[in-house]
Order: structure tokens, then C-alpha cells, then sequence
């Protein structure tokens, strides 16, 4: 029986590998979609928690189906520790204090990112940990270097959370950037906020399509497609969300982590109009049968960009943690093939060494010099 073999097996490893592997659960399994069917919530809001309401397979795929696909299937995993030689790294690593009158990005790695623009500082999933893990001891390790660290950041002002995965919600990190930022967050994570010591008037949550006017932007919460989970009890009690941020000339998408379905990035574009620069996720995704409902391919990616009609994007989620089996620099790879077969409607998408901060002029950004 597979329940004996997966027993026997679990028997075998070791406590801390256990104890991630229940945690986690890797970030790959798909959301539960049960709900009451009752009509006076919205779509999204379950009868205790939240569900996505586009997902076209209804399977419920758990700790166990995990177990079985990851680790007595014949699902090849690639070992990204073998490669992390193809892991691009900028050479020119400018102050991130530096100030600039056009819209300036650099990848921090994995969804991080840091946005400066007329003397403001947005983080995107700040993550300037070791592992991506409840412990420090075992779970998916920093492959790629830590360009910049803690000391390195300027006074950030806002910062905004897609989802309470480990990958994407750093308890070190967020208690080191402390109070002195606002936190955006999907409903449901003011309290985890509020435990690691975060005031709570420095914390927002939003629904979706919630949107709130601060000093320098307009942040808007949009819909995406995954799931919420920090232990074995708590799945999907917190929202999870992309987010839109509007700054003078200057207008950002950051998608976090996400599935693809056919209504929601196109009511993003329909609301809230196209967008300068997208942060777009292009990793995770292999096995494909079983990360599809949580986490877009690169082509996937490629029509993201075209639905909310982004001029520029870059690809995010990828070449940092091994959280799934596609080769380290495979989503690299498809995302060119994809852009060199012409499926772009408008504009760029491209990848970026860690640690490459890019200019954003008027109409495009263009890299700032680097040795890739």
C-alpha cells in the first residue's frame, strides 16, 4: 500500500528533513478549492479562509501526494547545487543609497526586489536569509550569493507581501527592517506582523482591488492565482495578492507567485490600465501536472505580460532556492526562446543577474553597466 511505503519511508529520514518537508510541503501544492457556495461573499472568501475561484483542476493535491511525486515517483529532480556556476551575478554593484530621478530596480534575488523613485524605497517579498525555511538548519538553501544585505538597504518606506509562503515571508528579515516601514499585506497577516513585533498602524491589509492613497504612490491589491500555508494547519487562512503600485509617472506591477487562469490579469489591465514595469515570476514550476494551478511557466509569463499590458518586464522566482525540479537556468532559457518566437504583443521581458540594478528612463529601462 502507497500509504505503508511513504510511512516506511518518513520512518528513514532524518528529524529536521521531516520537519521541513511537513512545513513546507515545498510551496508547490495546490490550493483547496472547497467552499459553501454561499453568494453573499465574494468569490474569493471561503466559508473560513479564501479559495481561488478560476482553478480549472478541483484536485487537492496534500502532503502525502507530495511525498509520493517528489520522492517514490519518476520524477527527475535536477540538483541545482551542481550548477550554481550558471547563477549570473552583477560585477557592478552600485550603492543602493544613491539617489535618481528616474524609477531605479535592483534585484535583491528570488521575488526581492527594491525600488527607488523620487525618494522613496519599496520592498517586494524581502528575503535576506539563508534558507527559506521555519528553521535555520535544513529547508531550501540560498543558492546564489547574498549581494546585499541588511546593512546595505536604504530607510525603506513601504513594503509589500504577496503571501505568507517562507520563500516570500521572511521572519528574520522583516524583524531586522523593523518600524520603520509601512507593510502592505493580503488580509489575514496583520497578526503574524503584529508578533514579530511590527506596531500595528504600521500595518495594512488589503483585500482585492482594496487600494489606499500614501504619501508618493497609489497601492492597489490585485487578484492572483496560489495559495497561503505556514504550518499544517493554517492552509489558506490568509489571502494572498499581487500588487500595483502607482508613483507619479511611474506605475509597477509585482505578481509574487502565481498560477495562470484567463479572467484575472485581464481584469487587472481592464481596472487599472497597462503598466510601466512588471515583476513577473517565470520559476517553480516542474513537475508541470503538479505545479500548474500555483505557479506559471515562462511562456505562461510571456502572456501575463501581454494581458495586463506591461512595457517592461522582468523575470522573478527562479535561480535563487531549489524549490522545484526544472534545471537552474531552464526558465531563463525558455523566457528568451518564448521572446525570440515572437509571442510579445508589446514592449520587453528579459532576466537579470542577481544584484543588476536597472535605470527606468521614459519610455524603457535600459541596463546599467555590468559584466554578466
Amino acid at each position: 500500500m502507497l500509504k505503508n511505503k511513504v510511512a516506511d519511508y518518513l520512518s528513514g529520514l532524518p528529524a529536521s528533513t521531516l520537519l521541513v518537508a511537513l512545513v513546507l510541503s515545498v510551496s508547490a501544492c495546490q490550493p483547496s478549492t472547497a467552499d459553501d457556495g454561499a453568494q453573499s461573499r465574494p468569490a474569493h472568501h471561503a466559508e473560513a479562509g479564501f479559495r481561488n475561484p478560476h482553478l480549472t483542476d478541483t484536485s487537492d493535491k496534500n502532503f502525502f501526494s507530495y511525498v509520493r511525486m517528489r520522492w517514490l515517483s519518476d520524477e527527475e529532480f535536477a540538483d541545482h547545487s551542481e550548477s550554481v556556476d550558471q547563477i549570473r551575478v552583477a560585477d557592478h554593484r552600485p550603492p543602493l543609497s544613491a539617489d535618481s530621478d528616474r524609477p531605479r530596480v535592483t534585484w535583491l534575488g528570488h521575488s526581492s526586489f527594491l525600488i527607488h523613485y523620487r525618494g522613496f524605497n519599496l520592498l517586494t517579498d524581502p528575503i535576506l536569509s539563508q534558507r527559506a525555511s521555519p528553521v535555520s538548519f535544513a529547508g531550501p538553501e540560498r543558492l546564489a550569493p547574498l549581494v546585499y544585505g541588511m546593512e546595505d538597504l536604504p530607510a525603506i518606506d513601504w513594503v509589500v507581501i504577496s503571501h505568507n509562503h517562507y520563500d516570500h515571508l521572511d521572519q528574520p528579515t522583516i524583524k531586522a527592517l523593523g518600524n520603520g516601514a509601512k507593510y502592505f499585506v493580503p488580509l489575514g497577516l496583520k497578526p503574524w506582523f503584529i508578533d514579530a513585533g511590527i506596531d500595528p498602524d504600521r500595518v495594512l491589509e488589503f483585500d482585492w482591488w482594496d487600494s489606499e492613497l500614501v504619501p508618493g504612490a497609489r497601492i492597489t491589491a490585485t487578484p492572483t492565482q496560489h495559495w497561503s500555508g505556514r504550518g499544517l494547519t493554517d492552509r489558506n487562512q490568509t489571502l494572498w495578492a499581487g500588487w500595483r503600485v502607482d508613483m507619479a509617472d511611474f506605475s509597477l506591477w509585482f505578481g509574487g507567485d502565481t498560477g495562470y487562469n484567463e479572467v484575472q490579469f485581464r481584469e487587472t489591465r481592464r481596472r487599472l490600465g497597462p503598466v510601466d514595469l512588471a515583476l513577473i515570476p517565470i520559476g517553480a514550476y516542474a513537475p508541470r501536472w503538479f505545479m500548474r494551478q500555483s505557479h506559471i511557466n515562462p511562456e505562461e509569463a510571456v502572456t501575463l505580460h501581454n494581458e495586463i499590458e506591461s512595457s517592461y518586464s522582468i523575470g522573478i522566482h527562479w535561480s535563487t532556492f531549489q524549490l522545484s525540479a526544472e534545471p537552474l537556468d531552464e526558465p531563463r532559457q525558455r523566457l528568451e526562446a518564448a521572446v525570440a518566437e515572437g509571442r510579445l504583443n508589446q514592449g520587453e521581458f528579459v532576466t537579470l543577474p542577481i544584484g543588476a540594478t536597472i535605470t527606468v528612463p521614459a519610455q524603457k529601462p535600459e541596463p546599467a553597466p555590468q559584466t554578466v
